[in-house]
């Protein structure tokens, strides 16, 4: 997230080569920022960016609201003039959770579009399909809307790449640790989306369980009969069972178990746990014979890494409802409009960071630079470096009660491999949003 300044257009536009990737026209469009630095996308009134997201398909469902949060949240800030003086321009392209679909989604805001970066691409195996591309042509590939931990765990091969949410092996720590000292007993079932999402949780969860682990069973999206792998948790005997996948089989998991008379306890990570959503999705599948409403999910176990928007009392809560309102948002605001927003707040102290003469590698070195100092929504710190592109540090780990989450646990913080889990200490959890709820981050020296 980077403040971008106002720069005098030349009065002449150059039209340069299509590898470029810059346009040519009227002198609006800023062709560099020196030094052969690339400004594709910034004008002297606003900066383009984009995202690729699931608007249509089985994924839509939850996750086709966070491109509305980040829109509520830029329209907020637009009509308070930006960063200075730009506007953001925001094209959220659907590619239905479906890989082939990103790749041309993603060309097109690239080479088409000409955005300055994308920011927000949700999926693993979606954003999989075209993290190569964008950094090899550099461009700035912000806040991935998933915890793989590919996006950070080799900086020299994806320069250009940053994660945001915790990544799936921390959050699995946390889950594991949690079990073994809350459910030493228990005999664990793995529900595992058949990719990243699913192998890092398992990585995370082994360090701590993995003699507890009875079955772990996987699902490829898109498939949705998901019987058999439930079947075979309930044969195997496991009653815990932890689910790292999507909000739609989180439902269609329960509706599985409601199906075999199969009652495990469950604890779902972030990525599948909104009882709101989870509850009319249970009511879709089962063509009305479970009930709708997010009290389907009480009793289960989850983590969070941003405040509920049921939290009555949190600034950053008080803030994404003002922005809601504030924008002209219809419907009620729910826990994948702040995720939404809580990115793009994110992504404008990048901006604000990137300095008045804003650029797409600029915007980089300044992320490595200063964007573990980042305060914002998050509950844990953020890591980002030169040596770390992924996001935050941890979760806490909460019950769902009355379909709103409840703390079991501080804010624990961890990092990968054999680093320990630590309680945090930084005060992130207890940032607040400024008075007028825009970001101000200092130009990066």
């Amino acid at each position: 997230m980077k403040t971008w300044m106002k720069r005098v257009a030349s009065a002449t536009c150059a039209c340069v080569a299509a590898a470029s990737l810059v346009a040519c026209g009227a002198g609006a469009e800023r062709t560099g920022g020196g030094g052969g630095e690339s400004s594709v996308g910034v004008t002297d009134t606003s900066v383009k960016i984009g995202g690729h997201f699931p608007l249509t398909g089985v994924a839509a469902p939850g996750y086709s609201e966070i491109p509305v949060g980040h829109q509520a949240y830029y329209d907020y800030l637009n009509k308070k003039g930006g960063v200075n003086g730009r506007t953001i321009e925001f094209l959220a392209r659907d590619d239905a959770y479906n890989p082939t679909n990103t790749s041309r989604v993603v060309n097109e805001l690239v080479l088409k579009d000409q955005v300055f970066a994308i920011v927000g691409g949700l999926g693993t195996p979606t954003h999989s399909a075209v993290v190569d591309f964008l950094n090899s042509e550099k461009v700035p590939d912000l806040f991935v809307s998933s915890g793989s931990l590919a996006w950070g765990d080799a900086v020299q091969k994806k320069p250009f790449t940053f994660g945001w949410q915790p990544d799936y092996e921390v959050e699995g720590k946390i889950i594991g640790d949690w079990i073994k000292k809350n459910k030493p007993n228990a005999k664990v079932g793995l529900f595992l989306q058949a990719d990243d999402l699913g192998a890092d949780g398992e990585k995370g969860i082994n360090q701590y369980i993995k003699n507890q682990v009875v079955q772990a069973v996987r699902y490829t999206p898109g498939n949705t009969d998901i019987g058999p792998q439930i079947a075979a948790l309930q044969a195997a005997g496991a009653d815990l069972v932890v689910g790292f996948n999507v909000p739609s089989y989180t439902a269609l998991s329960q509706l599985g178990s409601l199906k075999l008379n199969y009652k495990p306890s469950w604890f779902y990570s972030n990525v599948g746990s909104d009882p709101a959503l989870v509850g009319s999705l249970l009511a879709r599948f089962s063509e009305g014979a479970v009930g709708n409403g997010g009290g389907m999910l009480d009793g289960v176990m989850t983590t969070s890494y941003v405040a509920d928007p049921e939290s009555v009392g949190d600034p950053w809560t008080d803030l994404w409802r003002t922005v809601w309102q504030e924008s002209g948002q219809q419907g009620e605001l729910t826990g994948y409009h702040v995720y939404g927003m809580a990115q793009a707040y994110t992504f404008v102290q990048a901006l604000q960071a990137a300095g008045p003469e804003p650029t797409r590698e600029g915007i980089v070195a300044a992320i490595e630079k200063v964007g573990a100092e980042f305060d914002g929504p998050g509950l844990a710190p953020l890591r980002f470096s030169k040596d770390n592109h992924l996001g935050m540090s941890g979760v806490r780990v909460a019950e769902i009660k009355n379909g709103a989450l409840t703390s079991v646990t501080p804010v624990l913080v961890t990092g990968g491999g054999d680093t320990p889990i630590t309680q945090d200490n930084s005060g992130a959890d207890q940032d607040k949003p400024t008075a007028n709820g825009i970001p101000d981050v200092p130009a990066a020296k």
